[in-house]
């Protein structure tokens, strides 16, 4: 098992994961901005990709479609939106909390076989 690449491997996931919680954080604090301010109707701008933003009109702040995984978008009101991104937030944490342990194995991987390799140059002097 080459261990450098491992490790690399898990830190971008992990990386990957505290950018959809940062999203799924985003997404929660604008829909509290919609509650606080009791906003009926919505003008935003809109990332249709390669930071390429046009402007949106949202007649209707009711509902909101939200990405639950798997190329799936759901439907919800703004507070089962805020449920679902509450659990999602912690599920996603869990996950970052599994790729960090396994980043720590790996370095101290690292760390034992880079020990074993200077004591066997110090030994052979």
């Amino acid at each position: 098992m080459k261990l450098k690449p491992s490790l690399k491997k898990e830190l971008d996931e992990r990386d990957l994961i505290f950018n959809n919680i940062a999203e799924y954080q985003k997404l929660n604090t604008q829909i509290e901005t919609i509650q606080d301010n009791k906003l009926n109707e919505l003008k935003t701008m809109v990332d249709l990709g390669s930071q390429f933003f046009v402007q949106a009109h949202v007649p209707d702040t009711k509902y909101i479609y939200v990405n639950v995984g798997f190329g799936f978008h759901v439907q919800f009101t703004l507070d089962e939106a805020k449920n679902f991104i509450q659990k999602k937030v912690i599920h996603l944490q869990g996950m970052a909390d599994k790729h960090t342990a396994e980043a720590d194995k790996i370095r101290a991987h690292i760390k034992m076989a880079l020990e074993a390799i200077s004591e066997i140059i110090v030994n052979q002097k």
